[in-house]
């Protein structure tokens, strides 16, 4: 069963207030040690984040344009944040969230894509934030008890080859070895694609034979 961020995820929210000032900010990140902190309504709604790069605008942006008819709409977006004093005016929005009953390998997924290292967790129902989920988090799936990873790896086994015809596993630091006879081709090569989806499985080595090939072949 895939593992859900509610697994891993700090119980605590950072998170300021739309109102917060630009020395509030400055304080909680440095309180906590984070790079960004969510901005929330007045019902703890996460609206935006406000990032470390979005704060450093505020240095690097010296020039104010009277006129922004040459500007991009990023170029005009940071001269707006590097004027702002308060959350609502630096932030980025909208909000990027995940529910606790996300799955830790599409936090993930999110987290690369949207270059961000942390990903406010809100309730379900309500949307109010309910903690934060940070990389560091995600990564603890790799160092999950070797016995724990060998019962959810045995579950796909058996799920894909059936109960008669079990691989041998073998587990070291995180690699997955497959050996033994299955029935099918396409088995050997579902078994292994299965097996490496599994969160906490670095790599997987398989060294499988089958009974059959059930893969059609090109004609040379």
């Amino acid at each position: 069963m895939p593992i859900a961020v509610q697994e891993v995820m700090g119980r605590v929210a950072v998170a300021v207030h739309m109102h917060a000032r630009f020395t509030d900010i400055v304080a909680v990140m440095k309180r906590y040690a984070v790079s960004a902190v969510t901005v929330i309504d007045e019902d703890r709604r996460p609206v935006g984040v406000v990032s470390q790069d979005d704060l450093l605008l505020r240095e690097t942006d010296q020039v104010r344009h009277s006129s922004t008819i040459y500007e991009t709409s990023r170029q005009r977006e940071e001269h707006r944040k590097a004027a702002g004093r308060i959350a609502a005016e630096l932030m980025s929005t909208p909000a990027i969230t995940v529910t606790p009953e996300t799955p830790v390998r599409e936090a993930a997924r999110i987290m690369h894509e949207k270059r961000i290292n942390q990903l406010p967790v809100v309730h379900p129902v309500t949307g109010r934030i309910a903690g934060t989920v940070y990389r560091a988090d995600l990564l603890r799936v790799f160092d999950r008890p070797v016995e724990e990873l060998r019962r959810d790896v045995e579950a796909v086994v058996r799920q894909i080859a059936g109960p008669d015809a079990v691989p041998a596993i073998e587990i070291e630091d995180g690699v997955v070895r497959l050996s033994g006879r299955v029935e099918r081709e396409s088995q050997a090569i579902q078994l292994a694609e299965a097996v490496r989806r599994v969160e906490g499985v670095i790599d997987v080595e398989p060294d499988l034979t089958f009974t059959r090939s059930d893969l059609a072949r090109e004609r040379r």
